[in-house]
């Protein structure tokens, strides 16, 4: 992917915010109504439990609100809104005008969908628009993929959940925390995951599984490349939360000890475009990350889609 010119103006988070589904479904849960059982699921997953529940627009509310108080500006001083999602509440308007009027913004608002990718697409666009001019940017990953599951399909159901994760991001006079970056999409392999208007997920499972750590693993490499940095400088590795073993064997072919990996799928399931920042902020939030970290963000989703970004935590 293109190198970050010398000179373009940066940007550092100032806040952030989660939310997830305000009901709680355990493995034991699911095995009432199909053919599964608590180990079978945590050994080919690594979850335990998810949440689900609440509107794509309600839950970015939730954490778009909470990342602006954390952020302590006027929600006048936004210039634009990103929301990340695939499952939006309507066909027509977008979501991010409901979750724009609610938050008080008076700013452009626009759902980009690129799947479990859809965040750090996010981030890297949010990047360009305050590189052009913007000062302040508010991004959202949400997806309410319980909406979208058939609940009777083992392979489908154990795996996905509801949940949203925001940032601010304002423009700083440095370099700021974004490093390098790398989005990739390869359109022949959208029938491995994909879901009809009006209908619910389909996916092989397999081929899923066997793609993703490779285009994963080529994504987070052409980023750290492009940035000049190896793994062992990594402090901290955010991979989309889809199954631990993808994680697992992503992180092994990168060279990334799995303790520097950030982990919530074990309570969160799959989010889709909210799985990357729910890890990040629960990382944060749990004194994980020091100033000047380096931070790998990696994801890969239908598409099939990929992204990852650099940052140099807490930077100016």
């Amino acid at each position: 992917m293109p190198i970050i010119p010398t000179g373009v103006r940066g940007a550092r988070i100032i806040g952030w915010g989660s939310a997830l589904g305000n009901k709680v479904v355990t493995n034991d849960d699911l095995a009432l109504t199909m053919e599964t059982n608590d180990e079978w699921i945590r050994e080919r997953t690594g979850i335990h439990r998810r949440s689900i529940g609440g509107t794509t627009a309600e839950l970015s509310i939730s954490s778009g609100g909470a990342a602006l108080t954390m952020a302590g500006v006027d929600p006048s001083t936004i210039d634009a809104l990103i929301l990340a999602t695939t499952t939006p509440d309507r066909s027509v308007p977008a979501s991010s005008a409901k979750v724009q009027d609610a938050l008080g913004l008076r700013c452009g608002a626009f759902d980009l969908n690129a799947a479990c990718s859809g965040f750090v697409y996010a981030l890297v666009t949010a990047h360009g628009l305050i590189a052009m001019g913007a000062q302040r940017v508010l991004v959202i990953g949400t997806d309410t993929l319980s909406r979208i599951v058939d609940w009777t399909d083992r392979n489908t159901a154990i795996l996905f959940a509801d949940g949203s994760g925001a940032m601010v991001l304002e423009a700083t006079s440095g370099l700021g925390q974004l490093m390098s970056w790398d989005l990739d999409a390869d359109g022949s392999l959208e029938e491995l995951l994909y879901c009809e208007i009006g209908s619910t997920v389909q996916m092989n499972g397999k081929e899923v599984f066997r793609r993703a750590v490779r285009i994963m693993v080529d994504s987070a490499a052409k980023t750290m490349q492009q940035a000049g940095v190896t793994a062992d400088q990594i402090a901290l590795i955010v991979p989309h939360q889809a199954n631990t073993r993808i994680i697992t064997a992503a992180c092994e072919r990168l060279g990334v000890p799995m303790e520097k990996t950030a982990l919530t799928i074990e309570f969160t399931g799959n989010t889709s475009s909210a799985s990357i920042p729910l890890a990040l902020f629960h990382a944060a939030d749990g004194g994980r990350l020091k100033q000047n970290d380096l931070v790998l963000l990696v994801g890969f989703g239908a598409g099939m889609t990929a992204a990852s970004a650099l940052l140099r935590w807490g930077a100016q």
